[in-house]
Order: C-alpha cells, then sequence, then structure tokens
C-alpha cells in the first residue's frame, strides 16, 4: 500500500484540512510566482511510462461489493439504500463475499448472538485481507469498541455518504459518519427517502416512516443507537409509496422502532398517516404494518380498527407485550401494565375479526420470579398467540438491565424452553383447512420447494412454483395447516390478478434513480454540491482531496459543468506560462 494511502481517523472528510493549512485565498495568490516547467520528452517510451497510471493506483467506483444486513426490516431498509447508491455509482455488488473487494457490515444491537456474528464476520474479513465498512446500529452506539479500532463506520443517519465512506476507505483511510441529520437544529428522520435502493425482494419496498422512540426501556441497546423519536412528514412518506408502485412493488411494509409513535414530534399521528397511504395503494397491492407499543396504540384502537379491516391493509398487528407480570414491566419500564395489553388486543380481535396478533416475549428478566414467569405462561395459554418470538434476556452492554441482579442462566434456559414447548403445543391454522382464500405471491420459500404467499390476515400460505403465479393476487383451496404455515392450492376456476400497476424491476436492479443521475458518466469524480441539512456550511476539500459525492446529495450536472470549465481554464494558463517561460 502506497504511503499516501496511510489509515488515518476522521470524524469527516472535511477534516483532512488542518488549521496550518493555507487558505484558498492564500493558496490562489501563491500561484502568481508559480512557473510550470515544459518538459521536453526523450523518447517515445518515456511518454508511454508518463501515460500510463502507476501500477498501484486505485480506481473508486470498479470494486465489488459485498454486503451482509442483521436484524429488523428497518435495517434491511439501510441495507437496501445503501447497495442502491453504490450500484449507482458503480460499484458491482455481489453475493459472493470471497470475491469482495470490500465488506459493508449492517449490524444489529438487539440481541448479543447478533453482535457476536457481526464481530466474526469483521475478524473473517480482516483474515482474509477485505476492505471493511461497519454500519448499524452496533458502531453508532458504541463506537469506541476495541474490534471496531481502525474501521471505517456509517452512522444509522448518514447512509446517504456509503459512497464517500466506501471511496475513502478503499483508498486506505478510516472515516466515520456517526452525526444526526438536523434542520433548523430539529432532529429529522434520516437520510432522504428517495435515494437509489436495490431492494432485496423487487415485489416489497420496507419504508422507515420514524426512526428511534419515546421509551427508555432498561434492557434496549437499540435506543443508544436510534435515539429519540423523529418522523419523517406524510407527503415524503406518500411520495416514497407512490414512486415504489410505480417500479413495479405489490406490497410495503411500514417499519420503525415503534410506528405507533409516529407523528408526535411533528405533529400528527399513525392514523393520519396510514388513511393517506391507503389512498395511494393500487388494487389488489397490499401494506403491511409494523411494531407498535401498546401505549401508543391505545389511543387510536377505533381508527385502527377501521384501518386494519381495509381490503388493501393486512389484518395483522406486532404489539411486544415482553411478559405478562406487571412487577417485571415495571422494571423494564415498559410504561404500560398487562392490562392495557389484553384492551388492545381484546378490542382489535372483536372489531378486526381474523386478525393476526403478533408479539415478543423476554424470559429471564433480572428479578423475574417463578410467579412472574407463570403469569407469562398464563397469558399466553389464554391468547394462543399464532406468532410468538421468544427470547432469553441477554445484558447488554451499557443498559440498566446489565447492571441488576440477574437471573442464573440455567434458570432462564429452562424459561425459554418451558415456553417454546408451550407455544408448540398448539396449531393454530388447523381450523382454515378446506377454506378458499385470497392470497398475494411474492416470495420464494427458504428450501425452494414453494412460491410464499400471504392471505389477508398475513398469515403464511405455501403455493407452487408457477411463475405465473409470482407477484399475482390468486385464489387458493387450502389442503394443509402447519404450525407456522397453510398451504394452497389454486382454484381451477380462478384467476391470477396481476397486483403491480407495471412491470417490477429486476433483481438486483437499481431503484429510484433520477434523470440527473442517469445522465450523469459512470466511474468518474462527482463533485459536492450544496450544503447538506447537517451541516449549512461545509468548507470545500483541497486539492487533491477532492469531495466526491453523487449528484443526489446535491451536484448536479451545473455544479459538474462549472467545475470542468475552471478546471480547463486552469489548464489553459498553465500551459500558456510554459511556452512563456520556453520563449
Amino acid at each position: 500500500m502506497p504511503a499516501a494511502c496511510d489509515s488515518v481517523l476522521l470524524e469527516d472528510i472535511e477534516d483532512i484540512v488542518s488549521a496550518e493549512d493555507p487558505t484558498p485565498l492564500e493558496r490562489q495568490f501563491g500561484r502568481n510566482n508559480v512557473f510550470p516547467r515544459v518538459r521536453k520528452r526523450s523518447s517515445q517510451r518515456n511518454a508511454q511510462a508518463e501515460d500510463d497510471p502507476p501500477s498501484d493506483s486505485i480506481i473508486p467506483g470498479v470494486q465489488k461489493i459485498w454486503i451482509r444486513t442483521w436484524g429488523c426490516s428497518h435495517n434491511n431498509s439501510d441495507g437496501e439504500y445503501m447497495a442502491g447508491q453504490l450500484a449507482a455509482y458503480g460499484y458491482k455488488i455481489t453475493e459472493d463475499p470471497a470475491e469482495a473487494d470490500l465488506w459493508l457490515l449492517n449490524s444489529c444491537t438487539v440481541k448479543n448472538p447478533a453482535e457476536d456474528h457481526f464481530r466474526n464476520s469483521i475478524r473473517k474479513a480482516q483474515e482474509g485481507k477485505k476492505k471493511v465498512v461497519v454500519a448499524g446500529c452496533v458502531p453508532q452506539a458504541q463506537p469506541r469498541q476495541d474490534y471496531l479500532k481502525g474501521l471505517s463506520i456509517i452512522g444509522v443517519q448518514q447512509i446517504d455518504r456509503v459512497v464517500e465512506v466506501v471511496e475513502e476507505t478503499i483508498k486506505g483511510h478510516s472515516v466515520r459518519f456517526l452525526g444526526q441529520k438536523k434542520d433548523h437544529g430539529k432532529r429529522l428522520g434520516g437520510a432522504r427517502l428517495d435515494l437509489p435502493k436495490i431492494r432485496r425482494n423487487p415485489l416489497i419496498e420496507i419504508i422507515s416512516i420514524n426512526t428511534g422512540c419515546l421509551n427508555a426501556c432498561t434492557y434496549c441497546k437499540t435506543k443508544h443507537a436510534r435515539g429519540d423519536l423523529a418522523s419523517y412528514p406524510i407527503e415524503e412518506l406518500v411520495d416514497r409509496a407512490r414512486q415504489s408502485f410505480q417500479e413495479g412493488v405489490c406490497e410495503i411494509w411500514l417499519t420503525s422502532e415503534d410506528t405507533g409513535a409516529y407523528g408526535r414530534d411533528i405533529g400528527t399521528d399513525l392514523p393520519t398517516l396510514l388513511w393517506r397511504l391507503v389512498e395511494v395503494i393500487p388494487e389488489g397491492a397490499m401494506l403491511r404494518l409494523g411494531m407498535t407499543n401498546p401505549p401508543y396504540i391505545l389511543e387510536h384502537l377505533e381508527e385502527m380498527a377501521k384501518i386494519l379491516s381495509h381490503p388493501r391493509v393486512y389484518a395483522f398487528l406486532h404489539i411486544p407485550v415482553q411478559s405478562g407480570s406487571d412487577s417485571v414491566l415495571m422494571d423494564m419500564r415498559r410504561e404500560y401494565c398487562v392490562a392495557d395489553f389484553r384492551q388492545v388486543v381484546d378490542f382489535l380481535k372483536e372489531k378486526v375479526p381474523g386478525i393476526t396478533i403478533a408479539t415478543d416475549i423476554i424470559c429471564g428478566f433480572p428479578g423475574e420470579t417463578d410467579e412472574d414467569f407463570q403469569e407469562t405462561v398464563r397469558l399466553v395459554e389464554q391468547y394462543r398467540f399464532p406468532s410468538l418470538f421468544i427470547n432469553q434476556f441477554y445484558p447488554r452492554p451499557g443498559t440498566p438491565a446489565a447492571k441488576l441482579p440477574q437471573v442464573p442462566p440455567a434458570v432462564k434456559k429452562q424459561r425459554t424452553k418451558d415456553l417454546s414447548q408451550l407455544f408448540h403445543s398448539y396449531n393454530p391454522y388447523d381450523h382454515k383447512v378446506g377454506e378458499r382464500q385470497r392470497v398475494l405471491v411474492t416470495e420464494e420459500s427458504f428450501d425452494s420447494n414453494y412460491y410464499v404467499a400471504h392471505n389477508p390476515f398475513y398469515e403464511q400460505v405455501l403455493v407452487p412454483k408457477d411463475p405465473l403465479l409470482m407477484g399475482k393476487m390468486v385464489e387458493v383451496n387450502i389442503y394443509e395447516a402447519g404450525k407456522h404455515f397453510l398451504k394452497g392450492q389454486p382454484v381451477a376456476d380462478g384467476r391470477a390478478h396481476p397486483a403491480s400497476i407495471t412491470r417490477p424491476l429486476a433483481k438486483g436492479e437499481v431503484s429510484g434513480l433520477t434523470e440527473e443521475f442517469r445522465r450523469a458518466p459512470r466511474n468518474g469524480p462527482r463533485w459536492r454540491g450544496g450544503p447538506s441539512a447537517e451541516s449549512p456550511e461545509q468548507p470545500p476539500l483541497p486539492s487533491p482531496c477532492l469531495a466526491l459525492q453523487p449528484p443526489w446529495q446535491g451536484g448536479g450536472a451545473l455544479r459538474i459543468l462549472s467545475a470542468s470549465l475552471a478546471l480547463l481554464a486552469l489548464l489553459v494558463l498553465f500551459y500558456c506560462a510554459g511556452v512563456k517561460t520556453e520563449l
């Protein structure tokens, strides 16, 4: 590696400029005493040598990038946006980590195992001599961990700067962008929603409606990374949904750390957003609402029941209860009691017949007694949740719960096992065998033997792997039920209706490219555009450290043209000065 690529730690690209460096004005006046000397080429061989780039030169924008994402759908959406920007700039996104030049690792901090996988992947990349960029909640929450030293980091609100970070990393620099997006001092939801994107599934668009939350749960590490609630404006979210449908998407997932809290920071609420979104959902397409905590959904139960009954909205809601014990919920600082959870579930089950309620349970939280755990067991026995996420408690560093007296590991493991056995003791879908259902086909099963569809209650229905069914709304007869799925056969007299209003993008195709970017050359320098919302007066980088930036970050064809003309004028000046010297 050349000396120019030695690793340096920067809070931002602009930190390359030191206080001792000459100002742009001083540099301009200094040029008056500079007289370039015209070189005389002695031979054709020397001329050829001067024209060739050095053998160790690095051309950003041509490398192969492997992206790995852990965690929630919000994190997956961030990963799709980063992949889209890199591909739009010219990088090749590969599914083979061995052939990649750089690994982009997008982490999750919810549980210890996810962070362990993340840490192991970093070590494996370094052993394979790969460049590494890390992103997601782990480095955002704890950027000074030993195993992150010397690595480039993309903060959770800085994913629109992934091209800059990757470019500098490929050059051998260590760059960290961990700041918050702000507008006039007010925190924003994050990066723009109209950035280029590569959807993992071209039929499904994941939209983050807000970031952060209003709670302060004692076990949660995600709060350290995502921060307090910051919501996107309704118009931006509706525009993103409309654009997605125009690109062939037929299913939208709304995600965030707590969808129920949406809008409280900007003077609106979740039902208002959902009614606006319903207006732009085409016939046959569907919307799935993400996780919401009980306190905020309580205020909108009537409206939420109406929305969840809409034919283009799945009758599905993920409401994590975490424990059936009020004393445990108090220690968790969950800001609700079990009665609140029961009220939400009972009301929605009455007003939205057949609704699917998914929930989460943490086993072995500090201070949980046998009686506390039995209260949780009784809650599960009462509601027999068809979708139940059971998690053994893991103390996350830096959280209040990590400092509390811990339940013995053997007890935590046994309680997790007992609750899992209870969950697997009942079959929630047996009564649906023989039904005729309308399903939307959007995915392929993990074993590749079936296509995966969902009925109006977001229950998984496996259908024959017929390419004519993908992306279609079809009617099926349910002939088998398992613990987590149904199996359906398309009816003979039925018809498959396209759910997309246009042909979906091909797998790996970049979404959201503007005409401005389509006209811009690939693999070439893009000069920094106007000021960003985060820092209104960013200083320009001195030569030779040009700030390479994609057009969607505010550059534009006009700025590129202006910079080109300035460079051309400078070259003419140098040429004339050289001729004068020779004469």
